[in-house]
C-alpha cells in the first residue's frame, strides 16, 4: 500500500482536496471521495480535484491536443460533476505552484470543455468560463424556507436555477436541497440572489451533491448574467458578486464569454494513511 498525496485549497472558501495523479493510476471510487471530503471523519471539502494528464485518462483523451491537464472534479458525495469555476482556479494554482505549468495563461480540460486560465498581477486567477446558455425548461419554480419563487435556468457547463429574493435569509437552512419544479434529471445548483447596488449582487447557493457552500464560481456567473439581463445591461459588463466566503468579479465580454476572477489559495499538503485509504475503497 502507498500513501495518497493531497493538497488542500480554496477559492473564496469553496474548498477542495487536490489529488495529483498525473499518470491516471488512482482508483478514486465514489465512497473514497466521499470519505475524504467528510468534514468530521475525513479531510473535509466541498469537492475533490484529481490532477491527471489528458493523455492518461480515457475520458479526457479527446482534449489531449488542446490541453495537457484534465480536472477530474468530484462533488463531496463522490458524484462526478461537469465543471467548477472556483475549482478550476485552484487547480490552475496547483499546476503552477507544483511546477507542472508556468504562470501566465494555460488551458485546462474539464467535463465542461477546455477552459483558458490566466494569472493576474494582483494574484487573482481568472478563468474564461465560455458563454452562458439558457436551455430551459421554462416556468421553473423553487421552494425553500416556506417561500416559492420563479427561477431562471442557466447552464455554465453545469445546471443552475437562479432565484432573486428580497432577503438572503428567506430560503432558510440550505443544507438540504430546495424543492425545484420541474425536476432536473441530473440535479441542479440553486442560487438565491439579492441586489446590493449598481452592478453588485450577493448570493447564497445550494450545490447539488454538497449542500450550502461558502461560494460557487459557476453559480456566481449564472447569477451575474441573469442580473445583467434583468437590467438590460449592454456588454461588456462587470459585476461584483458577494458570497459568504468573499467576493468574486464576473465580466460578460462582448463575445458573450463570461470571465470569473478571484483568489485561489493553497494552504496545506500531506499524505493520507494507506490503511485508511484501503478501508474506504
Amino acid at each position: 500500500m502507498t500513501a495518497l498525496r493531497f493538497v488542500k485549497g480554496h477559492g473564496t472558501e469553496n474548498d477542495f482536496v487536490v489529488v495529483p495523479d498525473p499518470d491516471g493510476l488512482l482508483d478514486l471510487a465514489p465512497g473514497l471521495v466521499a470519505a475524504i471530503c467528510d468534514r468530521r471523519a475525513g479531510l473535509g471539502a466541498d469537492g475533490l480535484l484529481r490532477v491527471v494528464r489528458c493523455a492518461a485518462d480515457p475520458e479526457a483523451k479527446p482534449w489531449a491536443d488542446e490541453a495537457t491537464w484534465f480536472m477530474d472534479y468530484r462533488n463531496a458525495d463522490g458524484g462526478v460533476a461537469e465543471m467548477c469555476g472556483n475549482g478550476v482556479r485552484v487547480f490552475a494554482r496547483y499546476l503552477v505552484e507544483s511546477g507542472l505549468e508556468q504562470p501566465g495563461e494555460l488551458r485546462v480540460a474539464t467535463r465542461g470543455g477546455v477552459k483558458t486560465v490566466r494569472f493576474e498581477a494582483n494574484g487573482d486567477v481568472t478563468v474564461d468560463m465560455g458563454p452562458a446558455a439558457f436551455p430551459g425548461p421554462d416556468g421553473v419554480e423553487v421552494r425553500a424556507g416556506g417561500h416559492t419563487w420563479p427561477a431562471v435556468s442557466v447552464s455554465m457547463g453545469n445546471p443552475h436555477a437562479v432565484v432573486f429574493v428580497a432577503d438572503l435569509a428567506q430560503p432558510g437552512d440550505l443544507r438540504q436541497p430546495p424543492e425545484v419544479r420541474p425536476t432536473f434529471p441530473h440535479g441542479v445548483n440553486v442560487e438565491f440572489v439579492v441586489e446590493r447596488g449598481p452592478r453588485r449582487i450577493a448570493m447564497r447557493v445550494h450545490e447539488r451533491g454538497v449542500g450550502e457552500t461558502r461560494s460557487c464560481g459557476t453559480g456566481a456567473c449564472a447569477a451575474m448574467v441573469v442580473a445583467a439581463r434583468r437590467h438590460g445591461a449592454s456588454v461588456p459588463v462587470t459585476y461584483d458578486v458577494e458570497v459568504p466566503g468573499g467576493r468574486l468579479r464576473i465580466t460578460e465580454r462582448s463575445d458573450g464569454h463570461v470571465e470569473l476572477s478571484g483568489p485561489a489559495v493553497l494552504l496545506a499538503s500531506g499524505e493520507l494513511d494507506p490503511r485508511w485509504v484501503a478501508a474506504h475503497r
